[in-house]
């Protein structure tokens, strides 16, 4: 059977999972009369209320006799280790492209990794429908793109496509047409078939699914020989070390789903379930004479944060797991899947320094835990600093940004102060495009403001460069924090007469500790302060008639914001139910301790 395995990169919301929808639907996937959605592809919660795309996945779709194995990938930089080790399954790529924006970061990152695998790629220019969009200029900058990116010859010669895919249309032209054909002909056309080598047995794990009925499964290409039911096999391990084992069962991709087969022939991509302690990046190679494949390398993580057992005052209240063993078990098992990740043992047995590509990519991990139960401490984010020719260095990194022309002087002003270098300034349409180069510190934090000084306008992007000698201090938040001043649960009389100072993270009638975060100060510096104090009573007033009927609403902060929020000193409890900020140290006593510390070593 003829096979065609592809996977569709692209920068994030430019229309990846929107495509793979729409090939879906045209094949035939389901049912004339089946209530299907949109965004089948992204279906765990987190993915389908954030609208973006986490994990990589598969399906397999028939057209025309062929096979196509069409793996989504997702588009944010924070997530680079899932797309760097299932464009290894790939033998082509499609490139998608908004019409307006063009190439941006995440384009440039994932096409590189595209071209130095010698993956054959088909440009799609998508969303040509929006409003001033710009395809001709757009397809030249992507030619220029892949000149830069110094791809070869063949590679330059690829054929663009373009069309909508809200609409769901795709053709070789502008000329609107009926459906997606043209772009699926392009596939057969233009993907080449898996080139098989002679030789055993070889398939490179490159993900792992998990069913509660068949354990652990190992997902990979079979790269070449074939494999079948109950073979004896050896898993080479990425150490070198050699371990023999047997297929138990094997599953194709089919549609959405998985079909039970006897064998898989070279150039498919399967499910291997039986494997005992596999990690990807493992070869399953022949019994005899194991040969094993290239190792997946990935790119280094850029900022790590430290993980801690929850040791507020209200610690196991909400959660299930709670002590540092299942705190430690749960980012082990990530770091099996998640390849970017990386989780070091610290001096205290309670905490473990976990490095990341991005604060989005530790915000996601923290969150699935939390929904599954865990409750646990976590500090302000760091940069991961390297010595380079002698010179302390740190990760810097390009940003983009697209914003009305009004505000392009506040990007500029609020970039510059953290320590960002401009590097282009054009107008496309009615928007400024800015790209400036930044040390990743001075990005940590900065999302909230930008979006505040633009009135949600602006849109950010951002991708790793290199490392660079170190930039000097960057300026931290300006303003200071209220902090409880003891436990007990807040009053509406109290919060009523604090009002003036700043504004609240909490409502009337919450449960706080001594040296919880409750609130933003109006100038620098912290305070403590008391939210709990109740209205005495005597003869002539009833409890009643309080006028504090018109405090203002708390400010609602997601985790992310959370972690961008934090100072070094301050740290934010996460519980299945609560997300809240404290002091690393809750007494006021220790904490002038510590700053005193921190002022003798600079770093205050």
């Amino acid at each position: 059977m003829n096979i065609r395995n592809i996977a569709i990169i692209a920068h994030v919301d430019h229309g990846k999972t929107t495509l793979v929808d729409k090939i879906l639907h045209h094949t035939n996937v389901f049912r004339a009369n089946q209530e299907t959605g949109e965004l089948i592809m992204d279906n765990n919660d987190l993915e389908k209320e954030r609208g973006i795309t986490i994990l990589s996945k598969n399906v397999s779709v028939e057209y025309k006799g062929v096979k196509i194995n069409v793996i989504d990938t997702p588009g944010h930089a924070d997530f680079g280790g899932e797309v760097e080790r299932v464009l290894k399954m790939a033998d082509g790529v499609i490139l998608l492209v908004d019409a307006f924006e063009g190439p941006m970061p995440q384009t440039r990152f994932v096409l590189q990794k595209a071209l130095q695998l010698k993956l054959k790629p088909i440009v799609v220019i998508n969303k040509v429908d929006k409003a001033n969009c710009r395809p001709d200029e757009v397809h030249d900058a992507v030619f220029e793109l892949f000149f830069n990116l110094d791809a070869t010859e063949e590679q330059l010669n690829f054929p663009t496509f373009y069309g909508s895919g809200k609409n769901g249309w795709f053709n070789d032209s502008l000329t609107q047409c009926e459906d997606i054909t043209p772009l699926l002909d392009g596939i057969l056309a233009h993907v080449p078939e898996p080139q098989i080598p002679e030789g055993n047995l070889q398939l490179q794990i490159t993900s792992l699914d998990y069913s509660t009925f068949l354990g652990r499964i190992a997902v990979g290409r079979v790269a070449r020989g074939t494999i079948k039911e109950n073979q004896q096999i050896s898993l080479v391990q990425t150490d070198g070390s050699i371990k023999k084992s047997r297929v138990r069962e094997l599953y194709t991709f089919e549609a959405l789903g998985k079909k039970k087969v006897t064998e898989v022939q070279p150039g498919d991509i399967c499910a291997v379930v039986g494997l005992e302690d596999f990690n990807i990046g493992d070869t399953i190679a022949d019994f005899e004479a194991p040969e094993a494949l290239p190792v997946i390398s990935v790119d280094e993580p850029t900022m790590n944060m430290l993980f801690s057992i929850n040791n507020s005052p209200f610690f196991g209240k909400d959660g299930k797991f709670v002590t540092s063993r299942h705190l430690r078990d749960r980012l082990v098992k990530e770091t099996e899947k998640n390849l970017a990740l990386r989780v070091v043992d610290t001096d205290s047995a309670d905490s473990f320094l976990v490095y990341g590509r991005g604060i989005l990519h530790l915000g996601v991990l923290i969150e699935t835990m939390r929904r599954e139960g865990f409750e646990l401490t976590v500090g302000q984010p760091q940069v991961i600093l390297k010595t380079v020719d002698g010179k302390k260095s740190e990760p810097y990194e390009t940003l983009v940004v697209d914003v009305p022309q009004e505000f392009a002087s506040k990007v500029i002003d609020l970039v510059t102060r953290r320590k960002g270098e401009m590097l282009i300034m054009e107008t496309k349409g009615d928007m400024q495009h800015l790209e400036f180069e930044i040390p990743s510190r001075g990005l940590i934090g900065m999302r909230t403001q930008m979006l505040t000084n633009t009135a949600g306008e602006a849109v950010m992007a951002h991708r790793f460069m290199d490392y660079k000698p170190w930039k000097g201090p960057i300026p931290g938040r300006s303003n200071g924090v209220l902090i409880a001043k003891e436990a007990g649960t807040t009053t509406g009389y109290s919060l009523d007469k604090l009002q003036d100072r700043g504004f609240f993270f909490v409502d009337p009638g919450e449960e706080v500790y001594k040296g919880m975060i409750i609130g933003e100060n109006n100038k620098p510096g912290d305070l403590v302060v008391n939210p709990n104090e109740g209205k005495k009573l005597t003869n002539m007033r009833a409890s009643g008639s309080d006028a504090a009927t018109s405090i203002a609403p708390k400010t609602l902060m997601t985790l992310e914001e959370c972690m961008e929020y934090i100072q070094h000193d301050e740290c934010i409890e996460v519980t299945p139910n609560h997300i809240r900020m404290r002091k690393t140290y809750l007494d006021e006593e220790d904490r002038k301790k510590f700053q005193k510390v921190m002022k003798a070593d600079g770093i205050a």
